[in-house]
């Protein structure tokens, strides 16, 4: 029985990589330390119920950790300078019912520096809106003591913030546009388009401590704008209050 079950296993496997449709990992990142692409501003395409779905995440670790990966943490600053041995996409969560992924190598793990991509792909029957997360997991050497060979330690990293929007097919471009801001990077002043097909009620400007530093009441209205010159340049996220939740977008003043 054990046999049948792992056969079965192996041909669900098989055929799931058959329906998945090649990629080919991004060369045009050699600028980037490490990251997703689409980042979660870009996002996923929109998804048609009923109609096939195809797409493509690329995805880059380094191969040694740097400040920015630790993001701050005191317990990964240590790690800084450390080997990364290899990482592995691990999971992506959230998909619709009936999406898979698969990468461009049969196990999803790659070398550290190394450049991969996964093909998210299949067919659903439900609308609706699905936060999506990435995970993955990296194998650090990590030297622990002077003199004896590094050892290797084992960290996650999720990437949230995305999504995939599924609208009844032949509609969906009518039904549900994401929200933008634009431009991105801003100076002066932003505009959040979007905003109707979403019944949105508040927009909110936020910096990067979660402080509230501007904010409207939104009625019946596709647009809002914003004027930028009195905040200082950095990170800024757009809250947005609509029917199904809320949104925020990540964009910079410069």
């Amino acid at each position: 029985m054990k046999k049948i079950l792992l056969y079965f296993c192996a041909v669900f496997i098989f055929s799931a990589q058959l329906n998945a449709q090649s990629c080919t990992p991004g060369a045009n990142f050699a600028d980037s330390t490490y990251g997703i692409w689409p980042d979660t501003t870009t996002n996923f395409p929109l998804a048609e119920d009923g109609v096939a779905y195809s797409t493509d995440l690329n995805f880059k670790v380094p191969d040694a950790v740097t400040e920015d990966i630790t993001g701050g943490d005191p317990a990964l600053e240590a790690f800084i300078g450390s080997e990364i041995q290899g990482f592995t996409v691990t999971s992506v969560d959230g998909l619709p019912t009936g999406y898979d992924y698969a990468c461009n190598v049969s196990d999803c793990t790659y070398d550290g520096g190394e450049n991969g991509c996964a093909n998210v792909f299949g067919t659903t029957s439900g609308t609706g809106e699905y936060p999506v997360t990435i995970t993955v997991e990296g194998v650090i050497l990590v030297v622990l003591f002077p003199g004896l060979p590094p050892t290797p330690v084992t960290q996650a990293l999720s990437f949230d913030g995305y999504k995939i929007i599924v609208g009844s097919a032949g509609t969906i471009e009518e039904v549900i546009q994401p929200l933008t801001v634009v431009p991105n990077p801003a100076s002066e002043s932003i505009s959040v388009n979007g905003l109707s097909a979403y019944e949105a009620s508040q927009i909110a400007i936020m910096n990067i401590e979660g402080k509230i530093v501007a904010e409207k009441n939104l009625l019946n209205v596709n647009v809002a704008n914003f004027d930028l010159t009195s905040l200082q340049n950095g990170v800024y996220f757009v809250k947005v209050a609509h029917a199904n939740g809320t949104e925020t977008i990540k964009f910079i003043k410069q």
